[in-house]
């Protein structure tokens, strides 16, 4: 059996009838490339989430890439290595952050996990519909109304009106916008618009969010409402698991873990006080090599 999800995604659309070997929910794997800045359709299956064995307890991931390799080919033939044999998992029903130097892979890694990129090798699980959300908010919400662009989604799914706003306003309320439902879109501050793009995610019961530097453009106040909205959301569902790409440290007191890339390759990953304790330590390492 195939189900078909409508969902948004920049600069690029595709209209594909697939089957359960990509899980997309909120965002897409798009073999076909069109150019046009529309919706894009994928499925909904989810894989078979990875479970680890220690002693009696079995730990389920929500996220696990077992070996990643990506490189890119230039014009002079030459392979040029981005991911180098990377590893992650990520607990079902937490929040995690990707940290690391700019270049380093965070966001190639992000977008293979989202099957936006396909790697040279490497195998990727992820346990449930998920989302990507991008930097710019323009690029995926794109209907006049809060109300309307969170439940564009639901359009595939068989419910009914009271169904479709019951869903709409409990992803408003997780993302701390149930007073925005009749909002004009275009009177949102980016932040707001960042939040309205997960509750449609959260609306289309997607379990997993992957979200890309979402307050590299944004004020103080909309960093916090943001971050906070992604807290929330995973805090009030225990099926919800998010990854945030970021390079900011403070960000990591809101994280339950995290993770560091230098160079390609993943270099630490565990609860987000030691992460933030070993960057620390290195960045401290370096300034005072410099300065020696």
């Amino acid at each position: 059996k195939k189900q078909a999800a409508i969902i948004k995604e920049e600069n690029f659309s595709v209209l594909r009838n697939t089957d359960e070997e990509s899980t997309i929910g909120n965002a897409m794997n798009f073999p076909y490339l069109t150019g046009i800045s529309e919706r894009v359709v994928a499925p909904l299956y989810a894989t078979v989430p990875a479970t680890i064995i220690r002693g009696n307890k079995a730990e389920s991931f929500s996220i696990e890439g077992r070996n990643l390799r990506f490189s890119f080919t230039t014009k002079q033939t030459q392979d040029v290595p981005v991911l180098r044999d990377c590893s992650i998992r990520i607990p079902c029903g937490q929040f995690w952050m990707l940290l690391g130097p700019n270049g380093c892979g965070k966001s190639t890694l992000l977008k293979i996990l989202a099957g936006l990129l396909t790697p040279t090798s490497g195998t990727v699980n992820v346990n449930g519909p998920k989302s990507f959300v991008f930097q710019n908010p323009d690029h995926q919400v794109v209907l006049p109304t809060v109300d309307a662009d969170v439940a564009f989604g639901l359009g595939k799914i068989d419910l009914t009106h009271n169904e479709v706003r019951s869903r709409v306003s409990r992803a408003l309320h997780a993302v701390g916008l149930s007073d925005y439902m009749k909002r004009s879109v275009q009177t949102l501050s980016g932040g707001q618009k960042q939040r309205v793009a997960i509750a449609g995610a959260l609306a289309e019961a997607c379990k997993v969010l992957l979200l890309d530097e979402l307050t590299t453009f944004l004020d103080e106040t909309d960093q916090v409402g943001v971050i906070k909205a992604v807290r929330n959301s995973v805090d009030t569902s225990a099926e919800v698991t998010a990854l945030w790409v970021t390079h900011r440290l403070e960000e990591l007191e809101y994280a339950d873990g995290a993770i560091y890339m230098e160079d390609g390759k993943v270099v630490m990953q565990g609860d987000a006080a030691s992460i933030r304790s070993f960057i620390e330590a290195r960045q401290s390492a370096y300034i005072n090599q410099i300065n020696s």
